[in-house]
């Protein structure tokens, strides 16, 4: 069956089906329970900042994961910049993605500004070299 486009496209109109780790559905959860903060971390890394086309996890805009025996995952993250225009969709994409794992009977994404985010000392090599960061 073919796929259509709305299976994988974002708000902003863009394809992103193929440029990611493994999908929401390739990560095995086999064990009872909400999941852990490695699983969860594991789907956030599927998540981009729009505007830099990169992983919330790899950019160090993930502060905190923290699940709770009842099933509700609360998710801390930043922005680029308090003004950055993309928060809310951010957030609705990450409560999307954690929302679909099992045993998960809800999310809370929190929006953090303490420390600022700073690419120099919170992303990723990979994401510095990208960024022109020295």
């Amino acid at each position: 069956m073919p796929e259509t486009e709305t299976d994988h496209t974002d708000h902003t109109g863009h394809d992103h089906a193929h440029h990611h780790a493994a999908p929401v559905e390739a990560i095995v959860i086999d064990h009872e329970g909400p999941p852990t903060e490695e699983e969860v971390r594991a789907v956030l890394q599927t998540v981009e900042d729009p505007e830099l086309r990169m992983s919330i996890v790899d950019l160090g805009l993930l502060y905190g994961v923290t699940i709770e025996d009842d099933g509700l995952v609360s998710v801390d993250l930043t922005l680029t910049s308090p003004a950055c225009p993309v928060g809310p969709m951010l957030q609705g994409m990450i409560y999307h993605k954690v929302a679909q794992l099992p045993n998960v009977m809800d999310v809370e994404v929190n929006l953090v500004w303490t420390p600022p985010w700073d690419p120099k000392t919170m992303a990723s090599e990979d994401v510095k070299l990208a960024l022109g960061i020295w």
